[in-house]
């Protein structure tokens, strides 16, 4: 009665309104794709109102400018004019409901007294046990005077507490919340954007400006955060922290006193609190002053602005820097304030990143078991961890029936990390639960056998049984999946009839034999000595964990996969929309359609070391490339990347069938510039000596240098990948 959560509606955006427009006003569905390609790009994250694309406003000056298509279309065709104005109609209007990912609303009286609610269906629910929610907006709720409090629930949490308790197995004094924040291992390891798994920094641009910063500080982390959005790189903000952080541009101060407030952060204003502190040094602001300067900003409203500016002006004035410095100050604020960070925010997020980022270079075992069991119902995502994991020199074992908890098993001594059982797809928590128990009491199984004789009868269900097998489960006590998979329900059948058997007291003349002549007779059903295929054994795998654990069908090709693509499968989330890209993998899925219109279409799966996505491929490329498109061919396949609001779609453009070839003549590595001190040339001549052999070694120094090493560092590159990626990180190898 007290708490709900609150709703958000989500609108009609520009281009959905075309689209929308061109459809219901019966045009083909060209027009409305072509509306909505000529519309300007998103600018600082935010969409241009059709209104503005054609006429121009200060706010939205940036959108107007790249609009000059669409006004064209506009002037010039009388059917695309109707379109665009019925659509402007459409723009803004109310099309969906959502819930708030943090906000709550908090009332002493029932929320019933103040606001209505509803409850929010989900499918598969009855109504009655759908969320309650408000039907006022945050906005409307804070109009009322009621307690609006944002509660961020992060995956990443889990990741951390699981960590913690994983590692104190082995160091029980061990406490997350207590480690110190100038580990050098920790910075050594965001220093080479070695971040896959670390909060927030996961991204291959990301992981580039880490390289470029080289953070060195907890501050330094909070920074990355705040900069990494996309005001701050629009002006590229975040390019020259890192440049005068490490000496490479001169930090300057628009006023020497500005140091006294900038200093910490290079003479940019980078947080909201620096704007404030600003306001309060030059301008003599009080802090209520000073962040009301802040919204006034962020809100952008002429008579607003322009009443603060005359303030701010007379206020510099006041405290002795002048009116001229005034002017000039709050052109800059201006600016910035819009998209500067709040740095509690910041430093909030920032302590998380340190924590993922401190268990991943001091115990990345444990994290890395904790990391997969947070996406344990959904690791096709996780197989960017896993390819890190790999590059750790950490192995991933299939699931075990007795060394696997229920969750992912770090063996630290072993560097192997064995599936949980519970992410095996088709077997419930519970179950997975009752056979560890089984197993921690009475010791480990001997057989399938042995298994089925002692584990719950609600354990030996088919479904879970054969997911079992298929993921590997009982290699370890010795059994062929095939063999297994073509008897276990006899199996299963004959040990619950002995299980009932025995319950009743009855014995068997073998169990009278057994109790007189002390000898065992083995009445075990044998199993068949057969075994799957190995393309088969990867099938199942796929099926039932969502990767392929014991092989991969690309493992051995990452350098040819790099030499042709231009982004991995998971990298396409960096990309804006637009986006020209070239993926190399295996085409797993090939499926050929026809559409309404008669045309032939091809919807295929295209799988990487780092995930899979779905490509589609329109008529006039397959009239070109079908030939190409083959289940299980290696392929580099040139899209488009498309991203609608929600929604993502890749067009196939061009397909380049690869072909296999072991042979590589020399090694390339990438090592930023900055990086390269005494110590971490040192460390890598001593692994390029530990392994010799027959492949030159060229050292990529940043964009501009390419050194090619003496023959004293030839190298066997199949055995020194793996050491340098632990190093250096995996981006190291190029």
């Amino acid at each position: 009665e007290h708490v709900a959560q609150i709703i958000t509606f989500g609108t009609i955006k520009a281009r959905n309104a075309v689209r929308d427009a061109a459809r219901v006003l019966g045009h083909p569905y060209a027009m409305g794709d072509r509306l909505a390609k000529a519309m300007p790009p998103l600018v600082m994250g935010r969409d241009t109102p059709l209104k503005y694309c054609l006429e121009l406003n200060d706010k939205y000056a940036d959108g107007y400018r790249a609009a000059q298509e669409l006004r064209d279309l506009y002037e010039s065709d009388d059917e695309i004019r109707h379109v665009v104005d019925v659509a402007k109609g459409l723009e803004g209007l109310k099309r969906s409901v959502g819930i708030h990912a943090a906000a709550v609303v908090i009332s002493k009286n029932p929320l019933t007294d103040y606001l209505p609610l509803q409850r929010r269906p989900e499918t598969g629910k009855s109504l009655e046990a759908g969320q309650i929610t408000t039907q006022f907006d945050m906005h409307g709720v804070e109009e009322l005077g009621l307690l609006k409090m944002d509660f961020l629930g992060l995956r990443n949490l889990d990741v951390i507490t699981d960590a913690n308790s994983l590692i104190q197995i082995d160091h029980p004094d061990f406490d997350v919340d207590k480690i110190s924040f100038d580990d050098q291992a920790t910075f050594e390891l965001l220093a080479r954007g070695d971040t896959m798994g670390v909060f927030q920094l996961e991204s291959a641009p990301m992981q580039q400006l880490l390289r470029a910063m080289a953070p060195t500080s907890f501050e330094d982390v909070s920074a990355v955060i705040a900069l990494y959005r996309p005001g701050p790189m629009s002006v590229n903000m975040h390019n020259d922290f890192a440049d005068r952080k490490n000496g490479r541009k001169k930090v300057v101060y628009f006023h020497p006193d500005a140091e006294e407030v900038l200093g910490d952060t290079y003479g940019l204003m980078i947080y909201q609190e620096s704007v404030m502190r600003v306001a309060q040094r030059f301008a003599g602001y009080t802090l209520a002053e000073a962040d009301n300067l802040r919204k006034a900003c962020g809100k952008k409203e002429r008579a607003l602005m322009e009443k603060e500016r005359s303030k701010f002006e007379l206020g510099c004035e006041t405290s002795g820097y002048g009116s001229e410095l005034g002017k000039q100050l709050f052109d800059i604020i201006e600016n910035f304030a819009d998209y500067a960070f709040n740095k509690s925010h910041s430093f909030g997020y920032g302590h998380i990143c340190y924590q993922t980022a401190f268990l991943k270079a001091n115990y990345p075992m444990q994290y890395f078991a904790a990391l997969l069991t947070s996406v344990k119902d959904n690791l096709e995502k996780a197989a960017g961890y896993l390819v890190d994991a790999r590059n750790s020199g950490i192995t991933l074992g299939p699931p075990n029936i007795n060394v696997s908890e229920v969750d992912f098993t770090p063996l630290v001594t072993e560097r192997v990390i064995y599936f949980g059982l519970s992410a095996i797809k088709g077997i419930g928590q519970a179950i997975c639960e009752r056979i560890v128990s089984e197993r921690a009491m009475n010791g480990p199984f001997g057989s399938f056998h042995d298994f089925a004789m002692r584990v719950p009868a609600d354990c030996l269900n088919k479904k879970s049984i054969e997911s079992f097998i298929k993921a590997g489960a009982f290699d370890g006590l010795g059994h062929p999946r095939q063999g297994l998979m073509a008897i276990y329900e006899s199996i299963i059948s004959d040990s619950l009839a002995r299980r009932s058997d025995a319950d009743q007291g009855v014995m068997s003349l073998f169990d009278v034999f057994d109790s007189e002549q002390g000898a065992k007779v083995n009445l075990d059903i044998p199993i068949p000595d057969m075994e799957f295929e190995k393309s088969v054994k990867l099938k199942f795998e796929k099926e039932v964990l969502g990767l392929y654990i014991s092989d991969h069908p690309l493992f051995g090709l990452e350098g040819m996969l790099r030499k042709h693509a231009t982004s991995t499968t998971s990298g396409l989330e960096d990309l804006d929309s637009g986006a020209i890209v070239t993926l190399a993998g295996i085409i797993t899925k090939v499926e050929r359609k026809v559409t309404k219109k008669g045309s032939a279409l091809a919807i295929i799966q295209l799988e990487d070391l780092y995930g899979s996505v779905e490509l589609t491929v329109f008529s006039k490329t397959l009239l070109t490339h079908g030939h190409k498109i083959i289940e299980d061919g290696l392929v580099a396949v040139k899209c488009r990347y498309e991203r609608n609001e929600d929604r993502i779609s890749i067009q196939s453009l061009e397909f380049t069938p690869l072909t296999i070839s072991h042979r590589q003549e020399e090694l390339r590595l990438n090592l930023p510039a900055v990086a390269l001190d005494p110590e971490t040339v040192a460390r890598l001549k001593g692994i390029l000596s530990s392994y010799p052999g027959s492949s030159y070694v060229f050292l990529h120094i940043g964009d501009a240098k390419i050194l090619k090493l003496g023959e004293e560092f030839l190298v066997d590159i199949d055995r020194v990948i793996p050491p340098l990626r632990v190093a250096f990180g995996a981006s190291v190898i190029m």
